[in-house]
């Protein structure tokens, strides 16, 4: 494994964060460096904080103490048109999609081109989304609509939006949620295949251990509002920490 100056300087580098909702302590002092071409996961149970902080790191929400820095600007300092322009860079796949209803699949990948990018020709549209499409493996899509498609598929479709714009950054919220074993061991390979092809560097938020072992290059585990255990997925779980262990248990053993 790389020490830390062989892997450069971080992509995303969050210190000493705080963030509280009046009395409930969500975030007690979380410490992460993630570096470039690194898919990792933030695990822990729901509720646990893993949202609020990939809404810290978009500037969605503001920390109490700390700093975020996201290649290399720290987000909390950012006037509204920096941030935009820094968002540009970051891809957000949702939890639940967030495809429009009344636009095919076509018009959904259209729509974040044509509103960020200007000039492009409707050949050079034609042949983004194509390309994009092809990549989730998903191209026969193209003329349907999201009530037409399955779990799976819209997932593969919201991925697919937001590498139309070739972010350098990958957020995944829960990118296994709702779907079924198989589909959700499709969905983590083409994590793995959009790091490989797109040369992304990810933060994937989820409580799927099977995701966790399958995508992390390495594995953060929040646990009362800090990374009490962070490695690789088999660093992490031979922890003889009984909240670590219990986690395990309750995703394996059932």
């Amino acid at each position: 494994m790389q020490n830390d100056k062989e892997k450069g300087d971080p992509i995303i580098s969050i210190k000493n964060l705080y963030k509280s909702f009046g009395d409930l302590k969500v975030l007690n002092g979380v410490n992460l460096d993630v570096y470039s071409g690194e898919n990792v996961v933030v695990l822990g149970r729901s509720g646990t904080g893993k949202s609020v902080l990939i809404k810290i790191i978009i500037g969605l929400l503001q920390q109490d103490k700390g700093t975020v820095e996201v290649l290399g600007k720290e987000v909390s300092k950012l006037n509204q048109k920096e941030l935009n322009d820094l968002r540009r860079k970051i891809g957000f796949s949702f939890q639940n999609s967030a495809l429009y209803d009344s636009m095919t699949v076509r018009e959904n990948l259209e729509f974040p081109l044509v509103r960020n990018v200007a000039g492009l020709t409707k050949a050079q549209v034609k042949e983004q989304v194509e390309s994009v499409l092809d990549s989730v493996g998903l191209s026969q899509t193209i003329n349907q609509v999201p009530s037409q498609l399955s779990g799976g598929q819209r997932k593969r479709i919201g991925i697919a939006r937001t590498l139309i714009l070739q972010p350098e950054i990958m957020l995944y919220d829960e990118p296994t949620a709702g779907l079924d074993p198989i589909t959700c061991i499709e969905i983590n390979e083409l994590i793995n295949e959009v790091k490989e092809k797109y040369k992304t560097t990810s933060i994937i938020i989820t409580h799927d251990l099977t995701c966790a072992r399958q995508t992390g290059d390495r594995v953060a585990m929040l646990l009362d509002g800090q990374f009490q255990q962070t490695g690789t997925f088999e660093e992490v779980f031979a922890s003889k920490e009984e909240r670590v262990k219990s986690f395990y248990d309750y995703n394996f053993i059932q």
